[in-house]
């Protein structure tokens, strides 16, 4: 199990009370963006994409701080841009530590190491570094669009994980990703003592460059059933299992758009956030004046109608574990019973390792690859 007992307890209590209170829309996850700003072009982020007058601002802490306290979820992940180049980020977190958040430091983890010599933190089990990993060393620096990041991160993971601190990684898969190398990759990062892994399928957001490898909710089915099945027993990640399964075709999960709210320099973002419709100024209005049937495969809205990402999803799954006993029953079955055996996943592992399995490939058929090569000689 890549969750400890205390942060489970402290979201099972968190969920179980907003149910007492009869909230049918509570926050999970605070995602709070205090920049854009990054030190690399990655292919399928839309951050960096903002004109460099808003690429050259960020948040104060005060604004930081009174986002999450007027949302109130239990959980802050700290996405950017980069935000180990926030020049605030230590005074955030030791607030934030203080208010016994459980905190995401999601980063490439190119700085990491130097933050780390330098004392800007201490181990707490409030916080976790987040280390942004898209798979094997040549598959990642292909994806983040510069030679020797995988390897910086891979030190700084040892470094972190030697000092005491909480790490994971988190994984964006694409189409055309090859699950047998996603599988080795989940092996190196056993390897390196990492808390749990956490992993979702792409979505086309309008502002991400690469628009053409982007899962449809079929092939997401079949890639993570093949990634997910017949899995050694050492795997742990750190997200809801029911998610996992869900992934995997085993459930089907409604949207949850408010579970995991974003602020960032323009306020808070409305649902979702990887959609660009404008924003609120308090979360208060984002709660009460957002149309919220209008999100989700229900919907029928039709930018939903593929996503299974986890910002919407893994707050479903999350509800569904702590506010029923048929959630928390099989949350129990998924953790005791995690090797899912499936010979027929398996034979179409062994399938697709018969086939080729070129990024770089796929993105000249698609006529993309020469902007990836300007994104590298750039960065």
């Amino acid at each position: 199990m890549g969750v400890p007992v205390s942060q489970m307890w402290t979201v099972a209590t968190y969920v179980l009370g907003q149910k007492l209170r009869r909230r049918q829309r509570y926050p999970l996850v605070l995602m709070l963006e205090p920049l854009f700003r990054c030190n690399l072009a990655c292919a399928g982020c839309g951050k960096i994409q903002y004109p460099a007058h808003i690429l050259k601002q960020h948040l104060t802490v005060q604004d930081c701080l009174r986002a999450v306290d007027e949302c109130g979820a239990p959980m802050v992940s700290i996405p950017g841009g980069e935000p180990l180049m926030y020049p605030h980020i230590r005074q955030l977190v030791a607030e934030l530590i203080k208010r016994r958040k459980y905190i995401y430091l999601c980063t490439n983890a190119v700085l990491l190491t130097e933050k780390l010599q330098a004392g800007w933190f201490a181990p707490s089990k409030y916080l976790t570094f987040s280390i942004h990993m898209d798979g094997q060393r040549d598959h990642h620096d292909f994806a983040v669009c510069r030679e020797g990041v995988y390897d910086e991160a891979a030190d700084a993971i040892r470094m972190a994980v030697r000092m005491g601190f909480r790490v994971t990684t988190n994984t964006t898969l694409f189409e055309g990703a090859d699950p047998n190398s996603v599988r080795a990759f989940f092996d190196e990062m056993m390897d390196l003592d990492v808390e749990g892994m956490t992993i979702s399928p792409g979505y086309a957001y309008e502002k991400a460059p690469d628009q053409h490898n982007f899962l449809k909710r079929r092939d997401t089915n079949t890639l993570f059933e093949m990634i997910l099945a017949n899995r050694p027993k050492r795997w742990k990640f750190n997200q809801s299992p029911l998610f996992l399964e869900f992934l995997m075709g085993k459930r089907d999960y409604e949207c949850t758009p408010w579970g995991n709210p974003t602020y960032n320099l323009f306020g808070w973002q409305k649902p979702c956030y990887l959609l660009q419709e404008g924003y609120y100024d308090t979360f208060e209005e984002l709660l009460n004046d957002t149309d919220w049937e209008n999100y989700g495969r229900a919907s029928g809205n039709p930018k939903c109608q593929q996503c299974m990402v986890h910002c919407g999803h893994e707050p479903t799954a999350v509800h569904h574990t702590f506010s029923t006993l048929g959630g928390l029953w099989g949350t129990v079955k998924a953790l005791m019973f995690n090797r899912y055996a499936s010979p027929a996943a398996q034979v179409r592992l062994e399938e697709e390792a018969k086939k080729p399995h070129d990024p770089l490939a796929r993105l000249v058929e698609i006529g993309f690859a020469e902007d990836l090569k300007d994104k590298a000689g750039a960065a």
